[in-house]
């Protein structure tokens, strides 16, 4: 659809969008009162961790907004009206609005509101490194603007003349000075969007020339098609680089507008990082993998720009799958102050199928960039970035090996690389119970983040991970010596974890405190005193949840994997009483079967309802985020995924049955995107479920040829595998009722909406029993209030018809089949 079309249908659908909207369904009323109840805020310190805002957002944005017109460009939904962005990082999801803001001085407890009731579309705020100031962003119908607000006195006002572009994102960052905002502008003298071309605009042509190459599934999302969407690319892809100075609100142009992807300051606030896109664009990749420029840019005259060239960075449409394009990538600033970037480029072609001594080499470069860039290291495995310490000298360096799914962490003299490097911690990246954490950060005077020291210790902030669920803590970590000494660790029966040091006595802390019935609040400890103290004063907005109870459940596969699920019981549930049940899971893979079976989550955790959840309001029990591992060799694990789907699954419904809350002749069975697969491939080859209800799936995986999941192979290094997993070969014995549901928008390459347009009528050819909703304007993610008022309506209208109210059957419905 060009551009002229695409205005045409967005005044349509606005002038229509008012009956439409009576077409949808709700649920009842006991289900809608909780979807339609405020969400409960969550904190944001701010750097000096003296005052917290506290940030609500909007749980569910109306059809109207989703349904504002928009533009796919190349891996980007953008909508042309005001520049913004129609959706989330990965095409999942329309980006929330807040609907509130308040401010928590930690001294004292005192709350002030900031007043965002008149604003039209506000996001997440960012806070100044002095927490003295913040800015948001407020989407109008013309124009992403640029709030800036004041931590003291809660009052905010707009930069006038600043109309941002989101298109490639980093489109406001506070500079290192913390009194200048960097932004990227919709340049003022653009003029109008081009004049596309119709019916002759001529074929559209793609040649390949016999290099071998390929180009993962998931590069695919919205790419351009022709001409038109290059010209448009060009238009609304090209951004003005400015500085906005808080106190006087005078605008600075930087440089002349350009494409421009990724833009950093460097500590020093004189030098600037930019990644600039250039032609020629492919048809094949998104904008990430077109060719750029990197360059560092000069500005402390902002009329006599300097700029010296880093790399030129070809396309990459041939990068193997789960594999790094070749050439310079992963840029970032040494923190501490000056200009030092730090990029890594790849030593074995981007292919972890090459057998080489190290995989990626990491250079550097200061300024003034005239000199050749410098190797300081080598990594063994993929590099996975810098994590700096307050001593400046010292790094923690990460590398990851994607064939054993395995982590090793380094701690190096960045300065002195010749020195032995020291092993923190090598182990699986799946390893959940001895996971150490992550280090506490302490955000610079320039507002980069380093981690907090101690003199030669540091902190660590975990979930804690155990057989009895996630009990979060802090540690101190002892750079010398490797020993660790726990801080704090939440209680058995809570889920607390830790928030902030709110001063330099660290013995105080701050935490985030919650209980199945206690809604979160901050809470202030001393370290080793038992006794808390709230800061925060939330409400439970939807009480009648309360009456919901919850415990894992730990139980065995037939092969002596541990798995776990969570089971939810309705309200009013009475011990040993049989209801109908939902299982809900997402399978994952791992290359240790010791640690697929780990526990994650907690039992403890102040309950909330979305989604498939909400059924529990109707009576059913849920069986949710059932264990479903796919354990094997990461590169042919999928050999055997619907064995070990089907042994999942078995196990699940066998412990519920078993404890007495499960009636086996009334389980039904959903999922979301590789969850939906899994739905279809359960009702295809078991016995195990009355219905199934399948969100955003891939049904026939020979669609995705190169990869899938994590499968690296490609449906002609491995044909009978990406039939077998596929339950479109099946659909002449999928005999058990199924409700497909699919965002008719869905931008993810895996999961296109054809997916269950080809099974629906697969399935319906074939005389099985099946449903195809297909929600208007949704992408992978259902966004929008009256989206998921249907969905939750179909779920419950299919479950109620096909499971609740199911007639009984002589067979046992856990009988496993191959069908």
């Amino acid at each position: 659809m060009n551009f002229h079309s695409l205005v045409i249908a967005g005044l349509i659908l606005s002038s229509c969008l008012a009956g439409a909207a009576s077409e949808y369904n709700q649920p009842p009323k006991e289900i809608l009162d909780i979807m339609q109840a405020p969400a409960t805020p969550y904190p944001m310190m701010s750097p000096t961790e003296d005052r917290i805002m506290l940030v609500t957002m909007q749980e569910y944005p109306s059809i109207e907004r989703v349904a504002e017109p928009f533009l796919r460009l190349a891996g980007v939904r953008l909508q042309p009206k005001n520049y913004s962005k129609h959706d989330t990082p990965g095409g999942y999801g329309i980006p929330s609005c807040a609907r509130g803001y308040s401010i928590v001085t930690v001294a004292d407890g005192s709350e002030k509101n900031v007043d965002i009731s008149k604003l039209a579309c506000t996001d997440r705020p960012v806070w100044a490194r002095d927490g003295k100031r913040f800015f948001f962003r407020n989407k109008t119908k013309d124009a992403v603007e640029l709030w800036i607000g004041d931590a003291k006195t809660a009052k905010i006002a707009r930069v006038p003349g600043v109309k941002l572009n989101q298109m490639f994102g980093d489109d406001a960052r506070w500079m290192p000075d913390q009194k200048r905002i960097s932004v990227k502008l919709v340049p003022k003298k653009l003029g109008p969007a081009p004049k596309l071309e119709g019916s002759s605009i001529g074929p559209v042509i793609q040649e390949s020339t016999g290099e071998k190459g390929q180009s993962s599934t998931y590069e695919k999302r919205d790419t351009l098609n022709n001409k038109n969407d290059e010209k448009l690319f060009d238009y609304y892809g090209l951004s003005q680089l400015a500085i906005v100075d808080v106190e006087s609100k005078k605008l600075t142009l930087i440089d002349k507008p350009a494409l421009y992807d990724d833009v950093l300051t460097a500590p020093d606030g004189v030098h600037v990082f930019t990644r600039t896109i250039v032609r020629p664009y492919s048809y094949i990749v998104t904008y990430s993998r077109f060719p750029s420029k990197v360059e560092v840019l000069n500005i402390s005259n902002p009329k006599k720009i300097t700029r010296a060239l880093i790399a030129d960075i070809p396309l990459a449409d041939r990068v193997p799958i789960h594999g790094e394009p070749l050439g310079p990538r992963d840029f970032s600033w040494r923190p501490h102050g000056g200009a030092t970037l730090i990029w890594a480029e790849a030593l074995d072609g981007g292919d972890w199928n090459v057998k080489v001594p190290a995989r990626d080499k990491i250079m550097t470069l200061s300024a003034p960039f005239t000199a050749a860039p410098m190797e300081v290291f080598k990594t063994e495995q993929r590099y996975n970035g810098f994590r700096w310490l307050e001593n400046k000298e010292i790094a923690l360096l990460s590398e990851y090996d994607h064939n054993k799914h395995w982590n090793r962490t380094f701690i190096v003299n960045f300065d002195n690389p010749k020195q032995e490097k020291k092993i923190l911690w090598d182990l699986s990246s799946d390893e959940l119970y001895a996971d150490p954490g992550q280090p506490v950060l302490r955000t610079l005077s320039n507002g980069f983040a380093v981690i907090r020291q101690d003199k030669n210790s540091i902190f660590l902030d975990g979930y804690g991970s155990s057989p009895e669920g996630d009990r979060p803590f802090l540690d101190k970590l002892d750079l010398t010596s490797l020993k660790t000494e726990r801080l704090f660790q939440s209680g058995k029966t809570s889920y607390e974890y830790f928030l902030s040091f709110p001063g330099e006595d660290e013995r105080n802390i701050l935490t985030w405190y919650q209980t199945p019935d206690d809604v979160p609040n901050v809470y202030r400890r001393v370290l080793g005193v038992e006794s808390k103290t709230a800061l925060t004063k939330i409400k439970d907005p939807v009480p009648q949840v309360r009456q919901i109870k919850k415990r894992l459940v730990k139980y065995k596969r037939a092969d002596g994997v541990d798995l776990s699920f969570t089971l939810y019981t309705p309200p009013g549930y009475k011990e040993g009483t049989r209801v109908p049940t939902i299982l809900y899971a997402y399978p994952l893979d791992y290359a240790d079967a010791s640690k697929a079976g780990q526990v994650q989550g907690s039992e403890y955790t102040f309950t909330r309802l979305r989604g498939y959840r909400l059924l529990l309001m109707a009576g059913y029990a849920i069986i949710d985020r059932a264990s479903f591992p796919i354990v094997g060799d990461p590169k042919k694990a999928y050999d055997t995924y619907t064995d070990q789907l089907v042994a999942d699954a078995k196990a699940a419904v066998d412990e519920a049955v078993r404890l007495g809350v499960a009636d086996p002749e009334r389980i039904g069975v959903t999922g979301h995107s590789h969850g939906a697969l899994m739905t279809v491939n359960l009702l295809a080859h078991t016995n195990l479920f009355k219905a199934g209800v399948a969100t955003s799936g891939s049904y026939n995986k020979t669609l995705t040829p190169f990869g899938f999941q994590n499968e690296r192979r490609t449906v002609w290094e491995a044909p009978d595998v990406y039939k077998k997993v596929s339950p479109f070969f099946y659909a002449d014995k999928l005999k058990t009722p199924l409700l497909l549901v699919h965002g008719a928008d869905d931008a993810n390459p895996g999961t296109t909406p054809m997916q269950a347009s080809f099974l629906y009528e697969a399935i319906r050819g074939n005389g099985g029993k099946v449903r195809l909703v297909m929600l208007p304007h949704e992408p992978h993610w259902y966004t929008a209030r009256e989206t998921n008022e249907q969905q939750i309506y179909e779920m419950l209208s299919w479950f109620d018809k096909y499971v609740k109210n199911a007639p009984t059957q002589s067979k046992s419905n856990q009988e496993v089949s191959s069908k």
